[in-house]
């Protein structure tokens, strides 16, 4: 199934997300006693239309590891795969309930999260890497829009390599 252009999958529910994923099970080594040796509590998820991935092992219980591995899937899909939007338009509603003059209130932790910042690139992409014009779209500021970025570094490198190939400045 491919994804659906308008809606970035990092936007999905998880258990929505996960009906669209691969899941393995395995042991990992290292601190966590027998329980660890014995138990396959890791957890691999794998998107099956984008074949990107995530994992997780450091909790003692499978339950909690797949949660966590959900996440950072859906962190990994904002991070390296792009929908097609416009540069002009609405944001997302969640986006728009986020962001209260100008200022972008969420914790890197939060459920919303990777969807926002699958937005925020989506839209920065969609503008030539032009922060400050998708800081516009967005109703926020461009340092708004940048302290974003730097909740997720790979996000602000993804950022800064994309501009610089642009001919444009790095962000600082």
């Amino acid at each position: 199934m491919a994804p659906d252009p308008k809606l970035h999958p990092a936007w999905l529910e998880p258990d929505r997300l996960a009906d669209d994923c691969t899941v393995r099970f395995s042991r990992r080594r290292g601190p966590g006693g027998q329980h660890r040796n014995k138990v396959e509590t890791a957890v691999i998820i794998e998107h099956e239309p984008t074949g990107i991935s995530a994992e997780a092992s450091e909790r003692r219980s499978q339950a909690a590891n797949r949660d966590v591995a959900i996440f950072r899937l859906r962190v990994n899909l904002a991070l390296e795969f792009r929908s097609e939007i416009a540069a002009e338009g609405t944001p997302h509603p969640t986006w728009q309930a986020r962001v209260q003059g100008g200022r972008i209130s969420i914790s890197d932790t939060h459920d919303d999260f990777p969807g926002m910042l699958a937005e925020a690139l989506d839209r920065i992409a969609a503008l030539g890497w032009d922060v400050k014009s998708a800081a516009e779209g967005l109703d926020c500021s461009t340092s708004q829009l940048v302290r974003f970025l730097k909740k997720a570094p790979r996000a602000m490198a993804i950022v800064n390599r994309q501009r610089v190939d642009a001919g444009l400045k790095p962000l600082k």
